[in-house]
């Protein structure tokens, strides 16, 4: 064994406490979505509706509106503008919050025999901005993490239900080319996270390296740094006392776990699921698209024992598409792994 692999094996010992949290925190998230899925697997729900779900121009837009959310972001934030930012993605942070609150309330309510329609919005409702009070005024590792999961959770069933799972890697190809450019070229996702780490917006998931750790007291300058001598971005060895990744990161895998459940054929016995019905063919690829999303986590965190920061998209989707064409293959057979697609709204 060299001496460099040596040296990331035993930093990766050192860190794997807090790496195993974040593990924990990746499959948590995906595990929600699958959870609510069935709640929200209906044509009204699904953002472009059934027909759009196959058709490639709705992907790039969804990819345009997510390099303009962060181009707006990067100015605000040069302008000195946090107060405007922090607004806006905690608005945005809401709405996803409330759509996967909202099935758990469902439940709740219905337990008690008071599911009227009108009481589980306004109970959905009320949880949420609670929550969203909670994380404003003490935006703790714990609570930015409780609110992340399930903030991931909703966003990963809002994408997963309204594509395929062709346009779903697709999209989740184009996103891991544009992040590795963004952190190894342009680096401008390590301003955006620095961004986001120092107005404490759970738009990223914590794992302490230490106990007595704080975010509270986290530096905002933790991914990046300017050399004062030539202006120069240059990237932080350490990353202070805990693991950072970004939601981005959990999401895309999660999402064509969600997709993969939702469109591939209704194929083996019915899974039970108090919001409705699954089967065990499709959710069976679900997870081993997971698997294959761990495995990225795996070798990423490789790299980000190291201290240095690495875009997640190029491994995590990287080994989430590998787990879903593998156990797709298997389980339902190559012919039923990837839909057609159109890109007729591109013409």
């Amino acid at each position: 064994m060299s001496d460099d692999s040596a040296s990331v094996i035993e930093l990766m010992r050192e860190q794997w406490e807090s790496m195993v949290g974040m593990a924990a925190m990746f499959v948590g998230t995906i595990a929600i979505g699958l959870f609510i899925q069935p709640a929200w697997n209906f044509e009204e729900a699904k953002a472009f509706g059934e027909e759009g779900s196959s058709e490639a121009s709705n992907i790039l837009f969804e990819l345009m509106m997510i390099g303009i959310f962060t181009v707006v972001i990067i100015w605000l934030a040069r302008k000195g503008l946090g107060a405007i930012i922090k607004g806006f993605v905690m608005f945005a942070l809401g709405l996803s919050l409330f759509y996967s609150v909202l099935p758990f309330t469902n439940l709740f309510l219905y337990l008690l025999n008071l599911d009227s329609t009108a009481s589980v919005f306004g109970a959905a409702l009320i949880v949420t901005i609670a929550e969203m009070i909670f994380l404003y005024r003490y935006p703790e590792w714990w609570v930015v993490n409780s609110v992340g999961v399930m903030v991931g959770s909703g966003v990963i069933v809002m994408i997963g239900i309204s594509f395929v799972p062709t346009l779903v890697i697709f999209f989740m190809i184009l996103a891991a080319v544009y992040d590795y450019w963004a952190v190894h070229k342009s680096k401008h996702m390590l301003e955006l996270a620095d961004t986001m780490i120092g107005l404490k917006l759970p738009v990223l998931l914590v794992s302490p390296k230490e106990k007595g750790y704080s975010f509270l007291d986290q530096e905002s300058d933790i991914m990046r740094r300017i050399d004062p001598q030539d202006e120069k971005l240059i990237p932080k060895k350490k990353s202070g006392d805990a693991l950072f990744m970004g939601l981005g990161d959990v999401i895309f895998p999660g999402m064509l776990v969600i997709s993969a459940v939702t469109y591939l054929p209704d194929w083996g016995g019915e899974v039970w699921n108090i919001f409705g019905v699954m089967y065990l063919a499709p959710l069976i690829v679900g997870i081993g698209t997971l698997v294959g999303g761990l495995f990225g986590y795996m070798a990423l965190m490789t790299f980000v024992a190291q201290g240095n920061p690495q875009p997640g998209l190029p491994l995590l989707n990287g080994g989430a598409i590998l787990g879903y064409t593998i156990t797709g293959i298997i389980v339902v057979g190559p012919s039923q792994l990837f839909q057609s697609i159109t890109f007729l709204g591109l013409l």
